[in-house]
Order: C-alpha cells, then sequence, then structure tokens
C-alpha cells in the first residue's frame, strides 16, 4: 500500500484541524506532522503558520494543561511541570502556569486525597499510615512538605 504524499497546503489544513481540536503544544504538533513523512522544513514552516495564526499557543497550552491535569487528574505541581518540560515546554511558560492552579484549592485537593486514602488504610498505624499516604501523595506529584504538614494535621502527629 502506497503512503500519502501531503503538499504543505495539506499538512497545513490537517495540522490546523489538529490543534483546533484541542490545545496543543509546538512538539505534539511536529510528532504528529513528522509521521506524515514531511520534511524538517516542511514541518517547521508549518508550525510557524500556525504560531502566526495563533492556532499554537505554548503559554495558552501550558495553561490550560495545567488547569486540566490538576482539576480532572488531581496531579500535583511536580507531576505537571514534568510533563510540562518533556514536552518541551519553556521556562516562562511552565511558571505562568502555575499561577493558573489556586494555592488553597490545591491544598484542599491534598487533603481530600489524603482523607480518602487515609479511610482505605483503616487497619495500618499512624506511622505505616503516614508513609503509604505520603508515596501515593508523592506519585500524583505534590511536594513534600505541604502532604506533610497537611498529614500532621489529619493524623495528629
Amino acid at each position: 500500500m502506497e503512503k500519502k504524499i501531503y503538499t504543505y497546503s495539506q499538512a497545513l489544513q490537517k495540522a490546523q484541524k489538529f490543534c483546533a481540536y484541542q490545545e496543543r503544544c509546538q512538539q505534539e504538533v511536529r510528532n504528529s506532522l513528522f509521521g506524515l513523512d514531511l520534511g524538517d522544513e516542511i514541518i517547521e514552516n508549518v508550525i510557524a503558520e500556525l504560531v502566526t495564526n495563533n492556532f499554537l499557543n505554548e503559554e495558552r497550552f501550558s495553561c490550560a494543561f495545567a488547569r486540566g491535569k490538576f482539576k480532572n487528574n488531581q496531579w500535583g505541581w511536580i507531576k505537571i511541570e514534568a510533563e510540562l518540560r518533556q514536552r518541551k515546554i519553556s521556562a516562562y511558560c511552565i511558571t505562568k502556569a502555575k499561577k493558573e492552579i489556586d494555592a488553597a484549592a490545591y491544598r484542599e485537593t491534598i487533603i481530600k486525597l489524603a482523607t480518602k486514602k487515609i479511610k482505605e488504610l483503616k487497619g495500618d498505624s499512624t506511622y505505616q499510615q503516614q508513609g503509604k499516604v505520603s508515596r501515593y501523595l508523592a506519585g500524583k506529584g505534590f511536594e513534600a512538605d505541604a502532604v506533610m504538614s497537611v498529614l500532621e494535621e489529619l493524623l495528629a502527629l
């Protein structure tokens, strides 16, 4: 089976649809276009066109990504930041994204997740609960100091 060869305008149109569906970062679009066997020059020109026409905006993407992962997946800042870095987002955009998460809501999420996890660990000692809950929350990407302050309150250590 022959692979379809895309022209610049076809690739641009395909990328515009890809970006219109949901917020994308440049790396996601680059990976998508790379799969179409386009040359590097065409890929970079398509990305430049998308940025110019505001289909692609790294700052907008990073803010939406941070809000979505925090609200829907209940990820902590460490995990969100690691994902943004993996997607080659600039430090400036990551800093902007960090401001999207309300500090009070962040703490409330830690409390909610910790409380739920503690209820699952009924038979364990307080020390075991603290270790298991802190590992669970670390895996979700929450900072150790924030987790420990919440656990001190919840477990009355």
